[in-house]
């Protein structure tokens, strides 16, 4: 088949990191059909970046990520108002690079994962040519925040009525797009893979020499954004209680957001300054190491659908404590991981004590995880029904 991807959830030349789990997903679905990508990178984003020193994407704003042709229209939009007319100006925005898609690509298929404004933009420009439209939701598209901002959510209600199949990764979110008004036909569950060549367990005084690490302490890890979903001042709340009953830890954030500066001034006000540590984000090449080097694994989000994180953790031996949340049952084994309620500070805090008195085992078997090529595989099942089923539904606009 030939897929045409719209989405703002891709590695771009400003952002090579950014949403490593659809580049992933998407290169494995492009080993059996073929795939394009419109990745609209925002103006404010855009700006920031030539701000830092960046040079100005190439001519045609397109290249090659991993075998996967992407073009980068500007996203022109008015930041942190008027958001019930993001997805007019998302289509507006990439309404050119679409055409020249249709006229060059000949997609059977347009596929969406981000319900708003992308899913919404496609499934306008998808019908509108007589394509058929498959939206996927990841979690914080559809829960959380969104609840809480009228525009956003009504705008994310007509996405996933009309789209012609949601994706949702994980059971507990397709219960949530149906109880948003998806019908529950045409909801189809495809829990996300991770890179089995990469993620693997190892031995854990090896990652940490490679990572420069050489303390001894005990070692918990987050991998993430810093923004405040992840309840990560739940977490330096916690941390704080453990310091005060004088386990010995120290607490890796592996990754950056607009929170960092916030959570760095409340882990000094906690007295924890030589305790955590802010890292950066990390090339995702290197995350196994930072898997293989913790203890422990910390996932105290408020909201979640199903994080790869987590996946990518145990299939390294590292067991997690995480919230309660989203899919995280789904995929919490019995083995070395705790779940807790979200917003206790207390509660973390416990299961983080008794998890590190535990000695981690010896490395050997992570837990074995879907691959990206399986899940792409499914992926693909579902485009292939979802392009049977509609043949006949669509006249294409004249």
């Amino acid at each position: 088949m030939r897929i045409l991807v719209v989405t703002n959830l891709y590695p771009n030349p400003f952002d090579p990191n950014r949403s490593p789990f659809n580049r992933q997903q998407l290169s494995a679905l492009g080993d059996r059909h073929s795939v394009r990508v419109i990745s609209p990178i925002a103006w404010v984003d855009e700006l920031a970046a030539r701000w830092r020193g960046a040079p100005r994407l190439l001519a045609g704003r397109q290249w090659d990520c991993g075998g996967v042709p992407v073009e980068h229209p500007r996203y022109l939009y008015t930041p942190k108002v008027l958001r019930g007319w993001y997805g007019h100006s998302y289509r507006r925005s990439v309404r050119a690079a679409f055409a020249r898609a249709l006229e060059d690509f000949r997609p059977d298929v347009v596929f969406s994962p981000w319900a708003y404004p992308d899913g919404w933009a496609a499934v306008r420009l998808g019908h509108a040519a007589g394509l058929p439209v498959v939206v996927k939701v990841h979690g914080s598209d559809v829960l959380g925040e969104i609840r809480r901002q009228a525009g956003r959510l009504r705008r994310t209600v007509e996405a996933l009525r009309d789209a012609d199949t949601v994706i949702a990764v994980s059971q507990d979110l397709a219960r949530n797009v149906e109880a948003l008004g998806a019908e529950p036909a045409r909801v189809r569950v495809v829990y996300d893979g991770i890179d089995d060549r990469l993620f693997h367990a190892g031995p854990q005084a090896d990652a940490r020499a490679r990572l420069g690490l050489g303390w001894g302490e005990p070692l918990l890890l987050f991998v993430g954004r810093l923004v405040p979903v992840k309840g990560l001042d739940v977490l330096l709340d916690a941390c704080a209680e453990l310091a005060r009953r004088g386990l010995g830890f120290r607490l890796c954030l592996v990754g950056d957001g607009p929170l960092r500066g916030s959570l760095e001034q409340r882990a000094a006000r906690l007295g924890l300054g030589g305790t955590v540590q802010f890292c950066g984000p990390r090339p995702h090449g290197q995350l196994p190491d930072w898997f293989r080097a913790a203890d422990l694994f910390v996932l105290p989000s408020r909201s979640e659908g199903l994080p790869s994180v987590l996946l990518e953790a145990t299939a390294c031996g590292t067991p997690f404590v995480a919230s309660r949340v989203g899919g995280i049952p789904e995929i919490a084994g019995p083995e070395g991981s705790r779940l807790v309620p979200a917003e206790d500070a207390g509660r973390l805090a416990e299961a983080l004590a008794v998890s590190l008195r535990r000695t981690r085992g010896p490395a050997g078997g992570g837990t074995p995880a879907r691959s990206w090529a399986q899940s792409a595989a499914d992926l693909g099942r579902v485009f292939e029904d979802t392009a049977r089923d509609c043949a006949t539904a669509f006249v294409p606009a004249g």
